[in-house]
């Protein structure tokens, strides 16, 4: 079978969201025409779906590789990057005792790699506030509420924070009237 069949029969899958079929589909459509860049995008995208992301990243990469003139195969790429990031960073925070620092570095560099990653923001606007940098925590609350305004959790997380920030400004502000009287 060729590949425009192959891809056409994954997209009958991905219609009754069955993304695994779709997935064995297009990796059919890629045996029979390896170099075709558009193949290994959207067998990455059904990958990324499925959650598996190891896999939509090698797909992602090689879609890149073959046709650097997509802009879209690079931003998807870097969107893959993002997702792998935070769930390496996930394993930090998990990790016995939580490991902060590599955490919000791997953060950091899913929020570089897509801007509009939640996860991202959410994740570092936690361990922000686990760490008491309330103003930095704050701000990537909003920003995760920026991207999803609905996320009930962010809100509480931002509600929170903001109440911690007034309630420590206002014992600074006590103190120094006490120590100036």
């Amino acid at each position: 079978m060729d590949g425009e069949s192959c891809v056409k029969k994954a997209y009958e899958h991905i219609l009754n969201s069955d993304f695994e079929q779709a997935i064995e589909w297009f990796e059919q459509a890629i045996a029979a025409d390896p170099g075709n860049a558009s193949y290994h995008y959207k067998c990455a995208i059904s990958c990324s779906r499925s959650g598996k992301w190891s896999k939509a990243h090698r797909y992602a990469m090689l879609a890149v590789e073959l046709d650097g003139s997509h802009p879209e195969y690079e931003f998807y790429l870097q969107t893959i990057e993002a997702k792998l990031d935070v769930i390496a960073a996930e394993q930090f925070i998990k990790a016995i005792p939580p490991l902060h620092a590599e955490a919000l570095t791997l953060l950091r560099q899913a929020a570089e790699k897509d801007p509009l990653s939640f996860e991202a923001f959410f994740l570092m606007a936690m361990l922000y506030a686990e760490i008491g940098d309330l103003d930095a925590a704050a701000i990537n609350a909003r920003e995760a509420i920026r991207i999803d305004p609905g996320h009930s959790a962010a809100r509480r997380l931002f509600a929170d924070v903001n109440r911690k920030r007034r309630s420590l400004r206002d014992r600074i502000k006590e103190r120094y009237r006490k120590r100036n009287r």
